[in-house]
């Protein structure tokens, strides 16, 4: 096997498995398929964790985590793709923060691998086991990298932003403890 024969089977292996668990992902937000609760349920935690308005948010993020999985797994508008999947995964990770680094304990780490190997995907490109390659890369153009991230960074932040903003709001008006009670038995 020709090295570049191994490259392109190992993309295909990447793209297969990332776009995979987002699609899956995305499908529980969406349609409450594998366990997920659907564009109701998730809408509700959406508005929990600060992302307004809530159904809005899970579609959003359904789409999103659907549409760019689907397309990683194609090889088809990678750039795109590895792009929308990543700024999913950067809204997803902005909850799971406070939590930590790793996964067992509700931290980001979960979410980071995910968007970063979408968009690893998306800058190096899906290989020739793709649909961008058997259409000749009419979607998948040099430049369409950073128009793709800038695109998602610059929406991802106004996002994020935006739901940072509403729980600095919210917490504005609660007060902690001055001291903490012990009690003696």
């Amino acid at each position: 096997m020709r090295r570049y024969d191994r490259r392109d089977l190992g993309l295909l292996l990447l793209r297969l498995g990332t776009g995979g668990v987002l699609a899956a992902h995305g499908t529980q937000k969406l349609f409450g398929w594998f366990g997920g609760h659907g564009i109701e349920g998730t809408g509700q935690f959406m508005e929990s964790v600060g992302y307004a308005p809530g159904k809005a948010s899970a579609t959003a993020a359904g789409l999103a985590e659907t549409g760019g999985g689907t397309l990683l797994a194609l090889g088809l508008a990678t750039p795109a793709a590895g792009a929308a999947a990543a700024g999913a995964m950067a809204g997803a990770a902005a909850v799971h923060t406070p939590n930590g680094f790793f996964n067992q304990g509700g931290g980001y780490e979960y979410a980071a691998s995910l968007g970063l190997t979408a968009a690893g995907l998306a800058v190096t490109g899906p290989g020739r086991l793709s649909l961008d390659h058997a259409l000749g890369h009419a979607v998948n153009r040099g430049w369409m990298i950073p128009a793709a991230f800038a695109a998602t960074a610059a929406g991802t932040a106004l996002i994020v932003g935006a739901r940072n903003r509403r729980l600095r709001k919210a917490k504005e008006g609660e007060q902690d403890p001055l001291f903490e009670e012990e009690y003696m038995e």
